[in-house]
C-alpha cells in the first residue's frame, strides 16, 4: 500500500511540474508601462477615471494645497506663520533652495556659481519683491509646478513645508531689503550704537564683602 502511494504521489508531482514553465514566470503579469494588445490604448498602466481622488486625500482645500483662492493666487497663509514655521521653512530652504538662489535669496547659488543658468533673485528682482505681483500664492505655485528650468518640488517638499519655505522667502525679502526707517526708535538707536546696548545686557557686577 506504501508503495502504491509513493507512485501516485510521484506522477501527481510529475503532472504538476511538467504544467510548470518558463512562460508562467515570465507572463504572470505585466510590468509597469509594459505595452498590452489587451487594452484599447496598448498600453498595461491604464489612467486613474477622471476626478477620483485618493480615499481619505480629497485635497478640496484649493488654498493649501494649491496655492489659490477663486482661482487666483493667495495673498495669505493657510495656517499662521508662527516662529516655529519660519526656522522649518528656514531648514527646507537651505536643503533645496540655496544650491541655486543662495543663502540669502540673491540668486547666487553654487549651481550658479559653476556658471549654470543664473537664478531668480528672491531678494533683488522688483516683480518678485512686489506683493501684488507676487504674493504668497505664487511662489507656493512655482516650488510645487516649477518653472522654467526649475523642476517641481511637490514630491519632495510636503505642502506645509512649502508653505514654510514660502514664509522664510518673504522673510529674506524684508530682512535684505529693510530701510532705517522700518524700525522703531530703539531698534535704530541699537543699530547705531550696538556696543553700548551689548554692555547694557550684562548686568553690573556686585563685589562680596
Amino acid at each position: 500500500m506504501r508503495n502504491f502511494r509513493e507512485i501516485v504521489c510521484a506522477l501527481v508531482l510529475g503532472v504538476v511540474a511538467v504544467g510548470c514553465h518558463q512562460g508562467m514566470w515570465n507572463k504572470s503579469r505585466l510590468k509597469p508601462y509594459e505595452a498590452s494588445s489587451f487594452f484599447e490604448n496598448g498600453q498595461s498602466t491604464r489612467a486613474l477615471p477622471e476626478g477620483v481622488v485618493v480615499f481619505g486625500d480629497a485635497r478640496i482645500d484649493t488654498h493649501f494645497y494649491q496655492g489659490k483662492v477663486n482661482g487666483e493666487f493667495a495673498t495669505t497663509y493657510p495656517f499662521e506663520i508662527t516662529e516655529e514655521v519660519l526656522a522649518r521653512g528656514k531648514e527646507r530652504y537651505e536643503i533645496y533652495c540655496t544650491p541655486c538662489h543662495g543663502y540669502t535669496g540673491d540668486g547666487n547659488g553654487m549651481i550658479v556659481q559653476r556658471e549654470l543658468k543664473k537664478a531668480a533673485s528672491h531678494t533683488g528682482d522688483a516683480r518678485l519683491l512686489d506683493p501684488a505681483q507676487s504674493p504668497p500664492g505664487y511662489f507656493f505655485d512655482v516650488i510645487t509646478n516649477g518653472f522654467g528650468v526649475m523642476y517641481s518640488y511637490a514630491t519632495r517638499v510636503k505642502p506645509e513645508d512649502r508653505w514654510a519655505v514660502v514664509a522664510y522667502i518673504k522673510a529674506l525679502q524684508i530682512s535684505q531689503n529693510a530701510q532705517m526707517a522700518d524700525l522703531s526708535a530703539a531698534e535704530q538707536e541699537e543699530v547705531r550704537n550696538p556696543s553700548a546696548h551689548a554692555e547694557g545686557d550684562h548686568e553690573p557686577e556686585h563685589e562680596e564683602h
